[in-house]
């Protein structure tokens, strides 16, 4: 008898940590991993089809993506640069999860290998891009 009310008792104590542990993890969930995704897509809004073969006036168009993991609504800088020209330097607030896909289109001039630098910043620290991609762009 008293055998079983020892592991009765176990059981119980067991039982009630059980319960405690999974109300605390259902109340302060963990937030997990903080990020911003930046990415191009094509004129078509898919992956591909990017405006890397352009003849001179050529116009090129594509679109860049960016969406808010950062659990908090966050300010991003937009630069896009040419063969280090900027061609786009624009502030962009987005909410936490939310994604905004903007419209870019850019004329080359003529020559081989051109850089088109994408870089984002995350404000309010300006000195290091946090996320950046390129296209190498030939302009016959």
């Amino acid at each position: 008898m008293k055998l079983d009310r020892t592991i009765s008792l176990i059981l119980i104590i067991i039982l009630t940590i059980a319960v405690i542990a999974t109300i605390y993890i259902t109340v302060t969930p963990n937030p997990g991993e903080k990020f911003t995704e930046f990415y191009l897509l094509g004129p078509d809004g898919k992956a591909g089809d990017y405006p890397t073969n352009l003849t001179t006036n050529d116009v090129g168009s594509l679109i860049i993506g960016i969406a808010n993991h950062e659990q908090a609504i966050t300010t991003y800088n937009l630069v896009v640069k040419l063969n280090n020209n900027i061609l786009l330097n624009q502030n962009i607030v987005i909410n936490n999860n939310e994604t905004k896909q903007i419209p870019f289109s850019f004329t080359a001039p003529t020559g081989n290998n051109q850089k088109l630098d994408f870089l984002l910043y995350k404000l309010p620290s300006n000195n290091t891009p946090y996320r950046e991609v390129y296209l190498i762009v030939n302009v016959s």
